[in-house]
């Protein structure tokens, strides 16, 4: 690559000169290639701990002129190819040009110049594709990481480090490459290279730790090994990176979700030295997500930028200092002190929102420096000053005033509802003409204002008519209410409300029921994705109703399961207001669809809140407040599930220790987070831990499921067995009682079921709420989301072995392979399907790999990888035919036609190509009888047609049953039977399955026989016994072809009658031969052009007698078939066209019984076929050649399908 001209003193330090002219040296860095010796040696080991080699490559240019001592580097190169073409390029565009010029001076001037208009140029054109901050000395970082371990262009590399690999005692020195997909390293110290290449889909434990052996290192853990790094100048900042590298191959393993470069990031304001676009790009996904989090903000806000600044609050009449963060929609404050101060500004006017009207500078004092005044247009004003660029930060803001509201709000609900649209069409099942009707039928369900739930909700519905309660308990009430109308008079209502310890001290006395809905929606951030949506809801629901999908059964289902206690949801008013929410979150979420629980959050959602606020209160539970939650395999459960165990082991070890030996955290613990102790709680009680859920996260539920350990330490501490913990801890649950509640008492199912002679005594549940703050308020929510990272790691990487275990289980009965090799199998398939998520193919990623589906069948892939993985597992190769053999395979593998095969039908091809000889000669008789070509008579497509029926047991099945109806509806039209007894016997019957024979199998033509001969000659060609198998092969093919003969003969004796009486036609080969020595002679001349090697040219009689590359063509000669044409091998040999050429027999057929039987009569054969296959060595080989697979993955399809790996 070219690069700006630098300065070079010292040209011949440390660098080999290889070519010269006057004005240019090409020289090659000492140490790299061949020789070089000692002081090779001794470079090569400073390249590697001084980074030189990053910063320079292997080879460069240097500019010189003949009275300067000074040289100039111009070009560089990581191959001799690469530095080749440039010193060409200088020799036949420059040499001649600058040869003219009289002054050394000018020629520097002139090259340099040259040089940077070329740069220039590239970057001009490389624009779109790559950002312009990436520097020459990161990009030669990269190259470098390509050429060592041999990845692709499409691996991009995110960051570098300089630090120490442990490998046993002995720390390595050398560079840690971080990519997108890999973790890579590579050190060379006095000639002992040390290469390592980790997946991170493959990483199960990611850990900073310091001791005396590894001080202040980072492990890195996988299935098998474990990996040290250390002396990092920055470990903090590495291992940032490598936590979000894991997570993001984490959520590619969990949901698909790849890895793609975010184009609407802001531009840097200068440029970033040594710092890719891709780590750029990570820095600002980390900010953005953890400043979402903070302000519980919608998943398309991106942070602009934030400064330190203070904030006049005027009800403590105080500046706060805090961090000012201004991004597209908003503008926020967060106190440094926790809990002090936190402020949310819409920038524009939504439904619930008053949006900015005035930004202005107010003037300076010593008191208030660099002031600005923001009001909005409900007259409420705020004061920030101590602004380190004022103008610049009020430019912005200005900036994003002065836009359109935002455009990107309308492009998402637009994409929305066309994939809406899009999946109503995909999953229906019912036909056009049913689904107006249906649409008829439901017209009363759909969503509109007129709906009593649609303004109100079911609380209030239902308290309508009840006469107003004035006893204690309602005064107490009313007391709140008038406590939060005090708070909203002095801090503000609505989003632009100051959030203080104030305001979380009367979260945790309890909301009033008349606010809890508004307060609800206003602390989980639901209220700004309801505002930037408009009648969002009401089109999902327009939209989903009348579908039928696996989520609207299990919808149907649990309707009636939810708070059936609840005289909410003892009438249709509010059965038909829940199953309108979740089928529209189904509808909207197909990836989530329905889970168990989330019935029960939903319902208790509609008692405070309209259908639409409830709908948007969902979605921020499902996808913010409690990511993966439920999803198909509850990993959000299952990961703070892992986080609860370690917060008990820190803050209640011995019970902790007690617990694990009776297995009850992990029993108990799901339904608590799942449902937010709903489900195992009074609802007087558990609704109010979801008001403190909304408004401090998660953190809450961790708080006060350890608080109810500790209330039960020592009933715990005494139990024996998991039944008498489980039974401890559920009666303490269902005694947690809500004493202020205005609401009659609801009877709780559970409590019912669990309380015996002598309940325990009653908990208050704002006693346990303020000591869950006591005990455990030290809890923080980035050490919990940085736990939540670690389990996450151990809980996808148990989801696959789980998934792996099941996938080896379902095959050990339908397989030739043992369990050990299909596990082994296994994960060469998955890393051939992420190599394809990795770096691209023809389908995406999300067409691949189906969470949803079964696990045999959620990992496919495409029919070059399937070339590639059949190449090199396969029993047999059969040279230049296995690609045409593979590609005949992976059709007869794809049932369904999508050019995917799964794990399933992958494993199904090879253990019939693995099998007995039966099966590997069943299936090598079918791939010829599925030869395309564009001749195909009808008879051969009839034939083809059949083999495929054949090996697909389903299709005949069903055609079979198919016929059997048509004519039993011809019959009854005919004959009016009315026993209809009859037809069933008849019809199960025919469902019976039918035992497949290989008399089925259609017959083989001529051609077809003729390659397959060909096929098997390709087979032995590498093996021992290479003559022994030539020689019965011949043997074979001239029985067979004696057997058609005569076979033609016995079927077709009256043909032949009418056959003698048309003339006969114009021989074209020797009048000599007969029918059948033709056909022998089309065998001979196939097993010839099959050959892989040239015979060698005869020189005498003896040599030939004596040369065994041509004795199997001598005993093709000499045996049974009678054909004198191919007595001299050169004639075989260019056999081929004369082949082509002929007329093939088109009444001559033989069946695979007797092409079967005719195999079983020579021992060679048999044994070749039945000898057991080492697919270990295979399997072994395959992983050892992935650097391979790398180097070829950017390849073209047909490249990919043409290598052998």
């Amino acid at each position: 690559m070219w690069i700006q001209p630098e300065e070079v003193l010292l040209a011949g330090a440390l660098w080999v000169s290889e070519r010269a002219n006057p004005f240019f040296i090409l020289q090659r860095r000492r140490g790299h290639g061949r020789g070089g010796g000692l002081s090779g040696l001794l470079v090569g080991t400073l390249d590697v701990v001084l980074d030189s080699s990053a910063r320079v490559a292997p080879y460069r240019i240097l500019l010189q002129t003949a009275d300067s001592q000074i040289y100039w580097s111009i070009a560089c190169g990581s191959s001799r190819k690469e530095i080749t073409e440039h010193w060409d390029w200088l020799e036949s565009n420059l040499l001649q040009t600058i040869s003219i010029f009289d002054n050394d001076e000018d020629v520097t001037t002139f090259v340099k110049g040259k040089i940077s208009g070329i740069i220039a140029e590239e970057n001009r054109l490389k624009q779109g594709d790559e950002q312009e901050e990436d520097c020459g000395k990161f990009r030669e970082a990269e190259l470098k990481m390509r050429r060592l371990f041999g990845m692709p262009d499409e691996e991009k590399l995110v960051n570098y480090y300089s630090c120490s690999y442990w490998k046993g005692r002995v720390p390595r020195q050398g560079w840690l490459y971080l990519s997108v997909n890999h973790l890579c390293f590579y050190s060379f110290l006095l000639g002992k290279e040390v290469t390592l290449v980790v997946q991170w889909t493959e990483v199960t434990q990611l850990e900073k730790n310091a001791t005396l052996v590894f001080p202040e290192s980072v492990r890195v853990s996988t299935r098998d090994t474990e990996h040290f790094f250390s002396m990092f100048l920055n470990i903090n900042d590495t291992f940032k990176l490598m936590e979000q590298l894991a997570n993001i191959a984490m959520r590619q393993l969990l949901d698909n979700e790849a890895f793609a470069a975010d184009r609407s990031l802001p531009k840097p304001c200068k440029t970033l030295k040594n710092v890719s676009a891709l780590k750029r790009d990570l820095d600002a996904r980390a900010k953005n997500e953890r400043y979402r989090t903070m302000f519980r903000l919608t998943q398309d806000e991106r942070l602009d930028g934030h400064t330190d600044c203070t904030l006049w609050t005027p009800f403590a009449k105080m500046h706060v200092v805090g961090q000012l963060f201004i991004s597209n929609n908003y503008i926020c404050f967060n106190s440094r002190e926790e809990d002090l101060c936190q402020l949310i500004i819409p920038l524009r006017e939504g439904a619930w929102e008053s949006g900015v009207s005035i930004v202005e500078k107010a003037d300076s004092s010593s008191v208030l420096p660099c002031p600005v005044s923001i009001s909005t247009k409900n007259k409420m004003n705020f004061l920030f000053a101590n602004l380190k660029d004022r103008d610049f930060l009020v430019q912005r803001i200005s900036d994003f005033l002065q836009r359109t509201p935002d455009s990107s709000w309308g492009r998402s609900f637009i994409s929305v509802v066309v994939v809406c649209v899009f999946c109503r069409q995909a999953s229906s099942s019912t036909p056009l003409s049913s689904s107006a009707g249906s649409e008829s039928v439901h017209r009363g369900r759909h969503y509109h204002p007129g709906l009593p739930t649609a303004s109100q909700g079911l609380l209030q519905l239902y308290h309508r008519d009840t006469p107003e309660d004035l006893g204690p308990k309602a005064m107490k009430e009313k007391m709140k209410e008038e406590a939060w109308n005090i708070h909203f008079s002095e801090f503000g209502r609505g989003v632009c409300m100051y959030r203080t310890s104030r305001t979380r001290e009367l979260v945790l006395n309890g909301i009033p029921e008349r606010l809890r809905g508004e307060l609800w929606l206003l602390f989980s951030g639901a209220q700004n994705e309801m505002a930037t949506h408009p009648g969002y809801y009401g089109d999902l629901v327009e939209q989903a109703m009348g579908l039928c999908s696996l989520a609207t059964e299990e919808i149907e289902r649990d309707l009636h399961r939810s708070m059936p206690e609840h005289r909410a949801f003892q009438n249709e008013t509010g059965i038909a207001a829940l199953r309108r929410v979740l089928t529209a979150y189904a509808h909207r979420n197909p990836g989530i669809g329905y889970c168990q629980a989330m019935n029960i959050v939903t319902s208790v959602l509609l008692l405070y809140c309209p259908e639409e606020e409830a709908f948007w209160l969902l979605v921020a539970l499902c996808e913010r407040m409690l990511p993966d939650y439920y999803n198909t395999r509850v990993v959000g459960a299952l990961v703070d599930q892992g986080v609860f165990e370690e917060l008990t082991r820190a803050f209640l070890p011995l019970l902790y220790e007690h617990m694990q030996e009776l297995g009850v955290i992990s029993t108990i613990s799901l339904s608590w987070f799942l449902t937010l102790f709903l489900s195992v709680m009074p609802f007087d009680s558990a609704v109010l831990l979801v008001d403190c859920f909304f408004y401090e996260g998660i953190k809450v539920i961790f708080q006060v499921a350890l608080a109810v350990l500790h209330d039960n330490m020592d009933a715990l501490l005494s139990c024996s067995d998991e039944g008498e913990a489980m039974t401890i801890l559920g009666r303490y649950l269902d005694n947690v009682v809500n004493k202020q509640t205005v609401a009659p008492p609801i009877p709780h199912l559970h409590a019912l079921l669990t309380s015996g002679d002598d309940p325990p005594p009653e908990i208050d549940i704002f006693d346990l709420i303020k000591s869950s703050y006591e005990k455990f308020g030290s809890l923080r929510s980035d050490v919990i989301e940085q736990m939540r990272f670690k389990q996450r790691l151990k809980v996808i990487q148990s989801l696959e072995d789980t998934a792996k275990r099941s996938v080896v289980r379902a095959m050990m009965t339908e397989s030739a392979f043992s369990i050990e090799e299909l596990e082994e199998l296994y994960c060469l398939f998955k890393s051939k399907h992420m190599t394809s998520c990795y770096w691209g193919s023809s389908s995406s990623a999300a067409e691949r790999h189906d969470p949803s589906l079964p696990y045999l069948e959620q990992y496919r892939i495409d029919p070059a990888q399937f070339t590639q993985l059949f190449t090199a597992l396969a029993p047999w190769i059969c040279g230049a035919n296995t690609a045409t053999l593979s590609a005949r395979l992976f059709r007869l593998l794809d049932q369904n036609q999508d050019g995917l095969v799964n794990f399933k039908e992958f494993i199904t091809g090879l253990s019939d190509c693995s099998g007995s000889m039966l099966d590997c000669f069943r299936v090598l008789v079918w791939l010829k009888l599925t030869m395309v070509h564009l001749s195909l008579c009808p008879e051969e497509a009839e034939s083809a047609l059949e083999a495929t029926q054949f090996f697909t047991e389903d299709v005949p099945r069903g055609k079979h049953i198919h016929k059997h109806c048509e004519y039993c509806s011809i019959s009854s039209a005919t004959e009016k039977v009315k026993d209809y007894r009859y037809y069933l016997r008849m019809w199960a019957k025919e469902k019976e399955p039918k035992t497949e024979t290989i008399k089925d199998l259609p017959r083989m033509n001529q051609e077809q026989f003729i390659d397959l001969c060909k096929t098997l000659y390709n087979m032995f060609s590498e093996e021992s016994l290479e003559q022994q198998l030539y020689h019965s092969i011949a043997t074979v093919a001239s029985l067979l072809l004696r057997i058609g003969e005569v076979g033609k003969k016995f079927n077709n004796g009256s043909k032949k009658t009418e056959d003698a009486q048309a003339p006969s036609p114009t021989p074209q080969s020797e009048e000599g031969l007969s029918e059948g020595a033709s056909g022998e002679s089309q065998v001979c001349r196939a097993l010839a052009e099959a050959q892989l090697e040239p015979a060698a040219p005869q020189t005498s009689d003896e040599e030939t007698k004596d040369d065994t590359s041509v004795s199997s063509y001598s005993v093709v000669s000499s045996g049974s078939l009678q054909c004198e044409d191919i007595a001299d091998d050169t004639v075989l040999i260019g056999g081929g066209e004369q082949r082509r050429g002929s007329v093939l027999d088109v009444d001559w057929s033989i069946t695979f019984e007797q092409v079967l039987a005719s195999m079983l009569t020579e021992p060679p054969l048999v044994d070749y076929f039945e000898k057991k296959r080492d697919i270990q060595s295979k399997m072994a080989a395959c992983k050892a050649q992935r650097a391979v697979e790398r180097q070829t993955s950017s390849a073209s399809d047909h490249e990919l399908t043409q290598h052998s790996i």
